[in-house]
C-alpha cells in the first residue's frame, strides 16, 4: 500500500469508530484497557496512558500527535494550567470535531487543534517542551519522517512520552493487510527498530519505562478476528506465532539535548 492509502484508510477506519463510538481494534482487541478513571464520557483509542508519566509541568506547551477524541489533550490541559498550552494534531476531520466538542463541553480554554500528518506537524520548530503519543505513531507509514518531526518541535531540553505497539516477526500477509494497519499491528516496527529510530534522529535518554507483552493465543485471536489466515491452519499459524511473532505495548521516553 502506498503511504496516502494508508493515510485514507486508517482515517476511514478512525471515522467510523469515533462516530459508531466503537474502537479502532478487532473485538478481541490487542490493546490493554487504557482508563484513566477520569473522564471516562470521552472515547479512549490508546493502548496507555502517557500523560500520567510524563511529567507535564504548569505553564508548559505540550503536543500530543494523533490526539484523537481529545481524552490526554483534556487531561494534559488540567496539568499545564491556564498559564500552559497544548497542542492537539489529527488528520482525521471526525476526530478533531470530536475532540473540539469534548473539550468545549469540558471547558478547556487552553488547547489548540491543528489537522495535519504526524510526518509534517503543523508545528514550528521548537516549539513545544513536550510530545505526548498513544497508539498512533504505530499507523504511520514512515516513523523516521515521525521521530524526525518529534525531534524538531522539541524545544532544547524537551522531552517526549510515547505510548505504542511494536511487534517484530510479523508474517507478508499481517504487512499487506489493510485491516491489520488500522488496527495497530501492520504497522508496527520492533522495538529495536523503534528505539534506533528515535535514537537516529538525534533524540536521547531513550529509554522503554514499560512493557506489556501479549501471549500466542491474544495475538492468534487477533489474527483470527481480521481474518488474516484465511486458508491457512489454525495449528499451523498458532505454531509460528508462539514461535516468532512478538507483540507488546510500550511506553518509551527521551528528550531532544540542550
Amino acid at each position: 500500500m502506498s503511504h496516502d492509502a494508508i493515510h485514507q484508510q486508517v482515517s476511514q477506519r478512525y471515522t467510523e469508530a469515533v462516530t459508531s463510538g466503537g474502537g479502532c481494534c478487532s473485538k478481541s482487541s490487542i490493546t490493554p484497557a487504557t482508563s484513566t478513571g477520569e473522564h471516562p464520557e470521552i472515547q479512549s483509542f490508546g493502548c496507555g496512558n502517557p500523560v500520567a508519566h510524563a511529567g507535564i509541568q504548569a505553564g508548559e506547551t505540550v503536543l500530543d500527535l494523533g490526539s484523537g477524541a481529545g481524552l490526554d489533550l483534556l487531561l494534559a490541559s488540567e496539568r499545564v494550567g491556564i498559564e500552559g498550552r497544548v497542542i492537539g494534531v489529527d488528520m482525521t476531520d471526525a476526530m478533531l470535531a470530536t475532540a473540539r466538542a469534548n473539550l468545549d463541553l469540558a471547558g478547556a480554554t487552553n488547547v489548540e487543534l491543528r489537522k495535519g500528518l504526524i510526518e509534517r506537524l503543523p508545528v514550528d520548530d521548537g516549539e513545544v517542551d513536550r510530545v505526548l503519543s498513544n497508539c498512533v505513531l504505530n499507523l504511520s507509514p514512515d516513523k523516521s519522517a515521525v521521530f524526525g518531526e518529534l525531534h524538531r518541535v522539541l524545544k532544547p531540553g524537551g522531552s517526549f512520552t510515547v505510548s505504542d505497539l511494536v511487534a517484530d516477526g510479523l508474517p507478508d500477509i499481517v504487512r499487506a493487510s489493510s485491516d491489520a494497519w488500522c488496527s495497530c499491528v501492520g504497522g508496527a516496527i520492533s522495538e529495536e527498530a523503534y528505539i534506533a529510530g528515535l535514537r537516529s534522529a538525534g533524540l536521547v535518554d531513550v529509554v522503554v519505562e514499560d512493557r506489556f507483552d501479549y501471549d500466542p493465543e491474544t495475538a492468534l485471536a487477533l489474527a483470527k478476528e481480521e481474518k488474516l489466515i484465511q486458508g491457512i491452519p489454525e495449528a499451523v499459524v498458532a505454531a509460528a506465532l508462539a514461535s516468532t511473532v512478538r507483540v507488546a505495548s510500550i511506553r518509551v521516553s527521551g528528550r531532544k539535548p540542550a
